[in-house]
Order: C-alpha cells, then structure tokens, then sequence
C-alpha cells in the first residue's frame, strides 16, 4: 500500500503540506483561496512550488481556513509549533475524562434526588457566566456532577423518573461540552457530544434534544463538517416547529439558537443570502422572549443577537460590516462573562478585516479583562496577537507581545 504523506511527520515542502490539508478539508483551490481574499490561481502556485511561502499573516489566514491545529503541520517550521485551535490541556481535565469514561453499571452509589442534581447545575452555569476562570470553576464541579447524573439515570425505575434523569444527564453533557472544547482531546469532545445527543433523545424533552443538537451543531462545524452541522441542525428545528405555537420560553430560545446556527454555518460556508436570513429569523424569535430572558446554555435572548451579527458578518470576511455591527453592539449589556470575551473576540476579528490592528488588539484587552480563559482558547484571538506581534509597528509589537505573554503564548 502506497504511503500516505502526513504533513505533521514527513518532511514535505509547504506547498505540499498546504495541498495535503485543503484535500483533507474538502475544499477546492477557488474555495480556499476565497476564504483568505484571494484566487484559486494564487492557492495553486503555492502548492506547485512556483510561488513562495507567503508571510506571516497570509500563513495565519490561511491556518484559520484550514482549522490547523498546530501551524508547524501547515509550515514544517519546527520554531512554529503553536496550538491554534486547540489549547493547552486544563489542569483539571484528567479528573473530567475519568467521570466521562466511568461505566456505572454496578455501583453502590445511591442516587442524588433530581431536583438536588437540577440545583447543582443551575449553580454550575451561574457560576460559569460570574467567573473569569469559567473553566477551572465548572472543571471542579463536573466530576460529581457526571458520576451523580450518571447513576441517577441507572436507578431510575419508572418511565418518567427515568427520562427526567435522562434530561438532567443530557444538561450535565452540555456544561461538560463547554469545558472539553478546545482541549487536545478531540475524542473526548466527540463522546461527550455524542452521549448527549442520546440522553436528550432518551428523555423526550424538546429543550434537551435541542441543547444537544445546538452542541453537536457547532463541534460538526468546528471540524469543518458543514454538511453534518445542517442535517443535525435542520433534522433538530423540522422537530422544534411544530411545537412553537404552545412552546415555552425555553423551548423558543433553543429554537432561535438552532436558527441562529443554521446561518453561522451558511456563513462560513460563504452563503451571504442565506447567512443574513437565517439571523434575521432568529432575532424575530428573540423579539418574542420576554425582557431581560437569557438562556443559561446559549446565551439565546434580545442581548445576543447583535453579537451574532458581528459574528456572521466576520464568517463572510465583511470588514466593514463587522465594524458596523461591532458598533450597534457595544451598548449591548451581555451578563456571562465568557459569552460577553466571545463577542470581544468577534470584534477583534472585525476590525482586524477592516484594517483596524490597534482597535483589534484594544478589544482584545477587553476580552481578556472579561474572561481570561476564554481568550486562552480562542484561535481567532491567538491568530491575531501573533500576527501583530509581527508587525513592523513597535508600539503594535510590543502591545501584541504583552497580551501574547497574558494569554501564555510567550512566555513572561
């Protein structure tokens, strides 16, 4: 069998390891090149060879394109080995896997009541929304959480019981999805994903399978599985409408979120019409939810909204757009703290489009102040501190390599 080049181990020249990953990705030369502002001629001369490798930003664009996760599997610089996408390990994720992978199947654990494991989670994502170190603090509440849900689920001996431990299961997986992404272990994200879809499908609550399906939404899409990402997310809202007419608030947040999605992904896959529709439908549903509603899963409510347009109009490389958006958001009043460094972060790459680096890199300081954790793990923000601290501005630099050395790219 012939061998199959892995552009992580072999020593391959760039063009090839570009050609290597844009082939694993599914994208064609034009596809690429549209994702980074230029020409599928342009994506087809670095990967022959004929042109050079380009500089820093263009290969950091071109990282983000791809989803890389280390930029020495697209460069073969061994000085470049920077996890974009994925972040440095959490201290406590050991301790996360081992509840995750548990098999309860005997245990003389006797079970938590539900509504103590329901106001133990409430607690979790409140204090996950309150705390700057989101992830140290739902890190240290998982375990239990996992092993008490789990075995709830076990000993449950009537139908009801056991679909509403089922629901309760399903919502733990949802804040433990929130602590794996971005962690280097991929498998772990998938299994979590893919537990709670099954849980939420077990306890028939619309809420639950819609969460669920909200979260398996964006790891699909993450992974640059566009098609995946719809057929969960339109298969889940096919399901939600018919119930819209009598729904509870919930149950029309988790659709507006669903909704909501559905145009994240249509602007990633670079479909303006269907990006802009898609939020427009949503923010039409989060006009029906009543003053100051926010849903403690998505973050789905009036607040949000305008974070999700500067969010699509980033997706279909709108600089002036974004920064348009950024500044009909900024009077908006996000109460989670990594939800609101999320938005910062969206800012950031807005007018990083537009031409803004020193605006880019003030908000980025914003996201910081909000949520340190959450700009840790965040690719978009780290691709652009190392593009700056690049630049041939001195001030640029220098506040770059400070927000570089708060977010452990450099070292102190």
């Amino acid at each position: 069998m012939d061998h199959v080049a892995d552009p992580s181990t072999d020593p391959l020249a760039f063009g090839q390891r570009l050609q290597i990953l844009r082939t694993r990705r599914g994208l064609t030369r034009d596809q690429l090149g549209g994702l980074v502002g230029r020409s599928g001629s342009w994506v087809k001369g670095l990967e022959t060879g004929r042109l050079k490798m380009p500089k820093v930003d263009t290969i950091l664009a071109l990282a983000e394109a791809l989803r890389v996760r280390d930029l020495f599997d697209l460069t073969g610089d061994q000085a470049r080995h920077v996890d974009l996408f994925v972040g440095p390990g959490h201290p406590r994720l050991a301790a996360v896997k081992l509840a995750v992978d548990a098999w309860p199947v005997a245990t003389a654990r006797e079970a938590a009541p539900i509504a103590h494991i329901r106001a133990r989670l409430a607690s979790a994502w409140a204090a996950r929304h309150s705390a700057p170190n989101h992830r140290e603090v739902i890190g240290a509440l998982l375990p239990e959480l996992i092993r008490d849900a789990q075995v709830s689920v076990r000993q449950a001996d009537t139908g009801p019981s056991r679909r509403a431990a089922q629901a309760v299961l399903a919502e733990v997986y949802s804040l433990s999805q929130f602590f794996v992404a971005y962690q280097p272990d991929a498998a772990l994200l998938w299994r979590v994903a893919e537990r709670g879809l099954v849980a939420a499908q077990e306890s028939e609550d619309p809420y639950a399978i819609g969460v669920a399906a909200w979260l398996a939404t964006q790891a699909h899409r993450d992974a640059a599985h566009y098609d995946a990402a719809d057929a969960v997310n339109l298969a889940t809202l096919d399901y939600l409408q018919p119930l819209l007419e009598d729904a509870t608030d919930d149950v029309l947040a988790i659709t507006g979120a669903l909704t909501f999605e559905a145009g994240y992904t249509a602007a990633r896959r670079g479909a303006t019409g269907t990006a802009w529709r898609y939020w427009d439908a949503a923010r039409a549903m989060a006009g029906q939810l009543p003053d100051g509603f926010y849903d403690p899963i998505t973050s789905f409510s009036r607040a949000v909204m305008g974070a999700h347009a500067v969010t699509v109009a980033v997706e279909l490389r709108q600089g002036g757009e974004s920064v348009r958006q950024a500044t009909a958001a900024e009077a908006l009043t996000i109460p989670s703290r990594p939800r609101r460094a999320r938005h910062r972060i969206e800012e950031a790459r807005g007018y990083q489009l537009a031409g803004q680096p020193e605006v880019a890199l003030a908000t980025l300081d914003r996201a910081h102040e909000a949520a340190p954790e959450t700009i840790r793990y965040n690719g978009y923000a780290k691709r652009i501190v190392l593009e700056e601290a690049e630049s041939r501005s001195p001030a640029r630099r220098r506040r770059a390599s400070a927000l570089a050395v708060k977010i452990g790219l450099l070292a102190a």
